[in-house]
């Protein structure tokens, strides 16, 4: 019978330990958890770090889970379960909310749409599967930038184009954005890609809670917005249209 690699199982060990509990550990900490040399935890967690499985804060040393075992994570779901998951709560937020609504994944350095259901009135509409959204603008790829640390690369390197007056495209101006985002459970659009254009995003987890993907509404302005502030009871339906989508991937309640 072959025998186990020790390295292999202590980094595994390593990884999961990061995946639980407290979202940082110092290096003592995770030398003790593991029962390890700080000498040899430290040796492991180099070479995680090496590899991208890891990262370490500047500020306090601690150590995280890195961008690459994200990335990797995210491969496991593939985008036509996601699509097939959220068929009948993407229908049921199109006619809840009476705008059109978007599905959409990283892809490269934007937003691949996956799946569009159209806006449920008579009007002439486009099919956008397959159609490519930037990151910083939108609400789809706000959230993703917001919650998925791979996006949130591909986001500061990729040209963050000013669409219209009301881009936000500077830096530090983005990252307050996206920190709001992260505390309101959801991103919003308004007029910052198409003059006229509104939207609403909120993330999709999976059944390890990594991000997967974002969902939302797009509409005129004048309906997806009152008084100048996106509509309460559209957020509520993205919301929930999220969570219902995520739970179906097993993430369980948010």
């Amino acid at each position: 019978m072959a025998r186990n690699i020790q390295s292999l199982e202590r980094a595994a060990a390593m990884l999961r330990l990061l995946a639980g509990g407290e979202r940082r550990l110092g290096l003592s900490d995770i030398a003790s958890s593991l029962d390890l040399a700080k000498g040899t935890a430290h040796g492991i967690l180099r070479t995680l770090q090496h590899e991208g499985f890891v990262e370490q804060d500047e500020a306090s040393g601690r150590y995280q889970l890195g961008a690459e075992l994200l990335r990797l994570g995210t491969t496991y779901l593939d985008v036509h379960e996601l699509r097939a998951r959220a068929l009948v709560w993407t229908d049921d937020l199109a006619r809840s909310s009476g705008e059109s609504v978007h599905l959409g994944v990283l892809h490269l350095q934007g937003v691949l749409i996956v799946h569009h259901v159209f806006r449920p009135d008579d009007s002439r509409q486009v099919l956008e599967i397959g159609a490519m959204q930037p990151l910083h603008s939108t609400a789809l790829g706000k959230v993703l930038s917001a919650y998925d640390p791979v996006a949130h690369s591909e986001v500061l390197e990729a040209e963050r184009k000013a669409f219209t007056e009301r881009t936000v495209f500077e830096l530090q101006d983005f990252e307050h954005i996206l920190d709001i985002t992260r505390a309101r459970g959801y991103a919003a659009d308004v007029e910052e890609t198409w003059e006229g254009v509104a939207s609403i995003a909120a993330p999709i987890h999976d059944r390890r809670r990594m991000p997967v993907g974002a969902v939302g509404i797009t509409g005129a302005v004048e309906r997806v917005c009152r008084e100048g502030e996106v509509r309460p009871e559209l957020i509520a339906a993205v919301r929930d249209c999220a969570r219902a989508v995520s739970r179906d991937l097993g993430a369980g309640r948010f």
